[in-house]
């Protein structure tokens, strides 16, 4: 955790890329928080920099200037070395084109982060996968390539690959963008599911009606965050709950003179 409680931080992030017609200025001076236990929903046109931005949390790329901060680790400091193993204890990345391994079946392909990381011992992963991958409704089907299932069934074992190692941040970039609305509302069900189990998330999408199922909505433009707009729950979804999930004061009431 951070010194201001948050899970996430970035710091005056600034991101260039040198093109062929010069440098190319993707985030300007980007400031972001993220609490734990929440969805915070990136939305941006193509090209507005809100994949850099996630790139720059997960470490996939660094900042040109600015400080990046997660879980109280500064991964903008972290060598190459150490970057691949922090990133996969901590992070589960969900892609949106899946980058299942097609030469690994489903439960080998979602084995394959606890072998790199050496996180559950050697003769419980293939146990601990299957679990995982009945958690997203895909047991039955463990031992078939993925070239064998639907785009759909693939985004659930990579959402199971991801929590291999139990991390406590899922990072998803357009996870529902090659999804039918169906099999889309099944993944957001998913996250939802694992927002319960304490996970924090970290989505990319250019869906606004989709971005509402988390509970803030972070808007890029042109490499700068414009706008952020918490979401309040339903009256239906307060009446199923003990307590409501967010605690906002009640804006006063103006009565004319």
């Amino acid at each position: 955790m951070n010194s201001n409680g948050s899970i996430i931080h970035l710091h005056n992030v600034v991101k260039t890329f040198k093109t062929a017609a010069g440098p190319f200025t993707a985030l300007k001076g980007v400031d972001l928080h993220v609490q734990p236990g929440e969805m915070v929903s990136i939305v941006g046109k193509s090209g507005s920099g809100k994949s850099t931005l996630i790139n720059m949390i997960s470490g996939i790329d660094r900042p040109t200037s600015g400080e990046v901060y997660v879980g109280g680790i500064a991964v903008h400091a972290l060598s190459e070395g150490k970057m691949a193993p922090w990133r996969g204890r901590n992070l589960g990345i969900v892609f949106q084109f899946f980058q299942l391994l097609p030469t690994l079946s489903l439960v080998e392909n979602v084995m394959l982060p606890m072998d790199f990381c050496n996180v559950h011992p050697f003769r419980e992963r293939r146990q601990y996968a299957l679990q995982l991958l009945d958690m997203v409704e895909m047991a039955d089907q463990a031992d078939k390539l993925p070239s064998a299932i639907s785009g759909g069934q693939q985004q659930r074992v990579a959402i199971a690959r991801a929590l291999a190692n139990d991390p406590p941040i899922i990072i998803a970039d357009e996870p529902t963008g090659n999804l039918d609305s169906r099999t889309a509302e099944a993944v957001l069900e998913l996250f939802q599911n694992l927002l319960v189990q304490g996970k924090t998330i970290v989505m990319v999408t250019h869906d606004r009606d989709l971005a509402k199922q988390g509970t803030r909505t972070v808007i890029v433009a042109d490499g700068e965050i414009v706008e952020e707009s918490m979401h309040l729950p339903t009256l239906d979804e307060m009446m199923g709950l003990d307590e409501p999930v967010f605690h906002f004061m009640p804006e006063p009431v103006l009565v004319p003179a």
